[in-house]
């Protein structure tokens, strides 16, 4: 408000001054330069007056800039208050040995659960595993167990084969 004052008052003596000054040129046309002397300094000392609240204007201004930053750092504060206080509440409920106790009963849980998954799963000792190993090489071993092979010697030139019509057909092989 005080600035907006100052301002009027600024645009009322620019008024005053531009009057002024028509007015001492009137006299110094009539002659009377003493009149207009007088009226000049009185110009000059409204000028003077004039630079003066340019500069409480100024002053105002930055004034009112400053409290609006201090204000604003004023919520800043607030807010850090507030979250501080929030933290500390936080911390009231829950102790380091809380969540230590906590992370604790998880890890147990989680070492719970990986024994029950195991169980479900079936996990095998190394005894079970070792038996199941030796029962994998006996089938093998039966599995490996060729037919006989003929002793005598191969002939020494193939007969020729007979056309396809001819060829007795392949007998099923019965499943083992």
């Amino acid at each position: 408000q005080q600035r907006d004052k100052l301002k009027q008052y600024q645009k009322r003596i620019n008024v005053t001054l531009e009057r002024e000054r028509a007015l001492a040129r009137q006299l110094l046309k009539e002659g009377k330069k003493e009149k207009a002397m007088l009226l000049l300094k009185k110009k000059r000392y409204q000028e003077q007056l004039l630079d003066k609240t340019e500069n409480q204007i100024s002053n105002l201004e930055r004034m009112v800039q400053d409290i609006e930053f201090t204000q604003i750092e004023m919520k800043v504060i607030e807010g850090l208050k507030i979250g501080n206080e929030c933290l500390n509440k936080m911390h009231q409920v829950m102790s380091i040995e809380e969540v230590e106790r906590i992370i604790g009963e998880t890890q147990d849980a989680v070492e719970y659960q990986r024994q029950i998954d195991e169980l479900l799963a079936g996990s095998l000792t190394e005894e079970d595993e070792d038996a199941i190993l030796e029962e994998l090489n006996a089938i093998t071993q039966e599995q490996m167990e060729l037919p006989e092979v003929p002793s005598e010697p191969l002939p020494e030139k193939i007969p020729e084969a007979s056309p396809v019509k001819n060829r007795p057909k392949a007998e099923p092989v019965a499943a083992s």
